[in-house]
């Protein structure tokens, strides 16, 4: 198992401005996130907003972002429509010196299990890189089952699975993670995402959390992260508890992206209106509703 794909891995925004990326804002973002002590940075993530963005953006994006982690590892979202846009994007980010790539089954056209399994294997045959298998079903619209977990992870590469959130009652979550690790190798790590289930996912078992709220305020995913990591599940259970009015922000606005962006623009970290267009983000009403509740959990003032 590679320490790599355990720990902390922040997912940043890839912040645009007059319908270009803003390259400072992101080089800027990364910087902030290898200075906290993040265990790995993933660029081009849904929160990074990677199915927006052209192959020369994209590679660009994955260029800055090796260049600003320093000696954090840095994953890099290499998704698309067709296989030979993926394999363009993982030759990207094999270029720019990442770590590891990350692959969603990006779909217009609904996707087979089997049409999944041969995405995933092109790859591992392209490439020496390690693959993070990316289970992100509101975006993508495909479900992963546990029985195509294991056919991929059998692949040579493949080096961790990034799952949805897992069942907030503890139990229903160790069963569920244990299922996962029961029919996938040892050296395969699993991820939980959603971050309102990330304590959860954790303590279940999890070896790393894939983060949206990582990617800009880090130090509270550092200290879930870290107390479940020491084995303190009652005190991850009860940060990721206090910040439950963020995560319902999450759930009011249809997901994370729009109130990070908020957040983002909020603490100066991202110029206004940083969402790539039609994606229009937070009304004035909604963003000031955002900062009050930021700001009344303390997270204004995250010292990242």
């Amino acid at each position: 198992m590679s320490s790599d794909f355990t720990g902390l891995s922040a997912f940043p925004l890839t912040p645009i401005a007059d319908d270009a990326v803003d390259e400072r804002a992101f080089a800027g973002l990364v910087e902030r996130l290898a200075a906290s002590g993040v265990d790995s940075i993933t660029a081009l993530g849904s929160t990074g907003s990677y199915a927006y963005l052209s192959l020369e953006e994209r590679a660009r994006v994955a260029r800055l972002a090796v260049e600003h982690a320093g000696t954090t590892p840095v994953f890099v979202g290499v998704g698309a429509l067709r296989t030979s846009q993926v394999l363009s994007h993982v030759a990207s980010a094999e270029e720019a010196g990442a770590a590891g790539v990350l692959l969603a089954p990006t779909t217009y056209q609904a996707l087979t299990d089997n049409d999944v399994f041969e995405l995933f294997r092109a790859v591992a045959e392209r490439t020496e890189l390690p693959v993070i298998v990316y289970d992100n079903p509101g975006t993508t619209h495909f479900q992963f089952t546990t029985e195509l977990y294991a056919r991929i992870a059998e692949l040579p590469g493949i080096a961790s699975i990034k799952i949805p959130g897992v069942p907030s009652e503890p139990d229903r979550a160790r069963e569920h993670v244990a299922a996962i690790r029961q029919v996938i190798p040892e050296h395969v790590t699993i991820g939980v995402s959603g971050d309102a289930f990330a304590a959860a996912g954790l303590n279940a078992g999890c070896e790393a959390w894939y983060s949206v709220i990582g990617g800009t305020l880090p130090e509270p995913a550092l200290t879930i992260t870290r107390a479940a990591q020491a084995g303190r599940a009652e005190d991850a259970a009860s940060e990721s508890g206090r910040l439950a009015p963020l995560w319902s922000l999450f759930a009011e606005h249809g997901g994370s992206l729009r109130v990070v962006a908020a957040i983002a623009e909020q603490l100066g970290l991202a110029p206004a209106r940083c969402l790539p267009l039609p994606i229009q983000g937070l009304d004035a009403a909604q963003r000031a509703h955002v900062a009050e509740v930021v700001d009344e959990l303390g997270l204004m003032d995250d010292p990242a």
